[in-house]
Parts: C-alpha cells; sequence; structure tokens
C-alpha cells in the first residue's frame, strides 16, 4: 500500500498570503516538482532563518525529508509542527504515513484518527486510515492462522488482505505481529 503524504500547502488563513512569502513558496514547490530536493531544501532553510515557525515552510521541508528517505528528521519535524500548530490536520496524516511506513501500524491510526477529529472532511486520512486499518486485519489474521493453523477461514481471509495491501507490503506483517505480541 501507498499511504498519501500530503504535499499541498497548508490552509492556514490569510496572514500566510503575503507576496513574497507565496512566491518564495511557490518556488521551493517548482523545486521539489522539478526533483531537485537539494536546492528545494536549501531555499526552505534560508526562508526559515528569517521566520523559522513558518508553519507551510516546515510542513513542506518534511514532505521533502521523507520523499528523499530522512523519514526520522522528517518525523521529528511533523511532531513539531504538530505541538506548534494543533490545529492542523495535514501532520498528523503525515505523521501517520511515516509511522505506517514503519510497521507502526497503532501510531498511524491514532494519528489519521486526530487528524479526521480535526478535519472530518479530510479524504487522504480516510483513505490512509482504511489502509492501516487493512494491514492491522492482516497482522492479526497472521497472528490468529499461527495460533490456529488448521482454521478453514483465515487463509482466505488473509489472502484478500494481502491482495489488497500487496505482497510486498504484508509480508512483513507477520513478523511485525509477532514483535508486537511479544510486547
Amino acid at each position: 500500500m501507498q499511504f498519501r503524504i500530503f504535499a499541498a500547502r497548508l490552509l492556514l488563513g490569510a496572514a500566510m498570503t503575503a507576496p513574497v512569502f507565496a512566491d518564495e513558496l511557490s518556488e521551493v514547490t517548482r523545486l521539489q516538482r522539478a526533483g531537485q530536493s537539494a536546492a528545494a531544501l536549501e531555499r526552505i532553510e534560508q526562508a526559515l532563518a528569517t521566520n523559522p515557525k513558518d508553519a507551510q515552510m516546515r510542513f513542506l521541508k518534511s514532505v521533502i525529508l521523507a520523499e528523499t528517505g530522512r523519514s526520522g528528521e522528517a518525523l521529528t519535524l511533523l511532531q513539531l509542527i504538530v505541538q506548534d500548530y494543533p490545529e492542523l490536520a495535514e501532520p498528523h496524516n503525515n505523521l501517520a504515513a511515516i509511522y505506517a511506513a514503519a510497521g507502526e501500524y497503532g501510531k498511524a491510526r491514532a494519528e489519521l484518527e486526530e487528524a479526521l477529529r480535526l478535519n472530518p472532511l479530510y479524504a487522504p486520512a480516510h483513505e490512509n486510515l482504511g489502509d492501516v486499518h487493512a494491514l492491522l486485519a492482516g497482522q492479526s489474521y497472521a497472528r490468529a492462522l499461527r495460533l490456529e493453523p488448521t482454521s478453514p477461514s483465515l487463509p482466505k481471509k488473509l489472502a484478500l488482505v494481502r491482495q489488497l495491501a500487496g505482497p510486498a507490503t504484508l509480508a512483513a506483517a507477520p513478523a511485525a505481529a509477532a514483535s508486537s505480541s511479544r510486547r
């Protein structure tokens, strides 16, 4: 399953739409879309040097960090954004995507539920929550099958979830289920 990282602008209100800000944000977004992540990050750092609490730039930085394999840094930055702007749903969605990619489906579910509490109409969070529920179901079915290997229904259910999730995603589900049952 591919979890949706939300990369569009945050909805922060009129105070954030100054022309200079919009131009800089547009340029960073253009660089990101052109695959010039290093240049985009450099521009973000310049913008954050003058306005370190800029939610839009920090959010876009977290997206680029996640896209370039720097999930730990993205996670830390998103956690800070959530602290500074608890009313925004988008950072919770992206935190969930990072947690889910790491197999931490319980944390992902909690973040998505918070995103939907903040914005019940937020479609990417609904989609991601559905994916997380499917992966959690796969873990439960795999655990149940280990406990009851002769069950006639469990292999069918597990196969359906694997078909939905894709084999690569659920390949780790039994291992993740086993490690979570040891905690």
